[in-house]
């Protein structure tokens, strides 16, 4: 039986079920990618203040990685897309 605080899972095969996610896209590559909870990911790191695009990007991808397969040889690749979506969506302070 699954603890609710785990999270809810499918019985078949383990994996998440899918309308339990929050998927956005970023463009790796010029691949759209999907990232579990980007918007929240985004907030998160917003709401840290970090005072480089280093710092910035490094957390984005810190705190990506622990809710989706990132593939260390595309580490790099995932922090440009990521550190541009925030630039675009993070409110103007």
């Amino acid at each position: 039986m699954s603890d609710e605080k785990d999270g809810v899972y499918c019985k078949v095969c383990g994996g998440i079920i899918p309308q339990d996610t929050n998927i956005g896209s970023i463009l790796v590559d010029g691949k759209p990618t999907g990232i579990n909870q980007l918007d929240f990911i985004i907030d998160e790191v917003a709401a840290l203040h970090l005072g480089s695009d280093s710092d910035i990007r490094n957390e984005l991808v810190k705190r990506a990685k622990v809710l989706n397969y990132i593939p260390t040889k595309m580490t790099e690749r995932y922090a440009d897309a990521l550190f541009s979506v925030y630039k675009e969506r993070k409110p103007k302070v």
